[in-house]
């Protein structure tokens, strides 16, 4: 017979081992997922470092609360716009972004931008640059003409004062995807 007389008072670290064990793997898992959310942010900050260094050295950027309080001082410019997130599509045409106080705005694609087939994901963010218009009637009208907003999106287009004729369109990347990218980036 084995003497246990040794092991008398000694206490079975099994369970208490097994806990921790579960406790490091969680806290491993949750650690992960935070470095998972800052590559997703530095990719986005690349990706709008390129935007930066595009050929449309001309463009301004404009942050999404001047935007939002007065697109009128911006009629005209070649601008860009960083980081808001694509909410709605406006039939082939476009897209609304957006802004921090609830409300959409309108960027509409180049035949450029739409001839290369970049796909807008909603909910993502996305950086545009073009040029700031006024909407116009004869505007809705020729991109209904074209047949890329249909009768129901040409009412919702009504609602926007203004819109980015975009030249170039990044849009973040989705879920350890690359990010898709229009214009002139040869």
């Amino acid at each position: 017979m084995v003497d246990n007389a040794s092991r008398r008072g000694a206490v079975d670290f099994g369970l208490p081992l097994m806990v921790l064990a579960f406790a490091v793997i969680g806290g491993f898992m949750y650690w992960l997922m935070g470095q998972s959310r800052l590559q997703d942010e530095l990719r986005l900050q690349e990706q709008t470092a390129e935007v930066a260094e595009d050929d449309f050295g001309t463009a301004s950027t404009i942050s999404a609360v001047d935007l939002q309080a007065d697109a009128t001082q911006f009629e005209g410019q070649n601008v860009r716009i960083v980081g808001l997130t694509a909410v709605s599509m406006l039939g082939t045409q476009g897209f609304w972004l957006g802004l921090p106080n609830g409300n959409p705005f309108l960027v509409s694609m180049s035949e450029q931008v739409i001839a290369e087939g970049i796909a807008v994901t909603l909910g993502q963010p996305a950086s545009v640059i073009g040029t700031l218009l006024v909407r116009t009637d004869s505007a809705v009208a020729a991109w209904a003409a074209a047949g890329t907003v249909s009768e129901g999106d040409q009412l919702v287009a009504e609602f926007a004062t203004h819109y980015v004729e975009a030249d170039q369109i990044v849009m973040a990347a989705g879920s350890g995807g690359e990010g898709a990218a229009s214009g002139s980036e040869n």
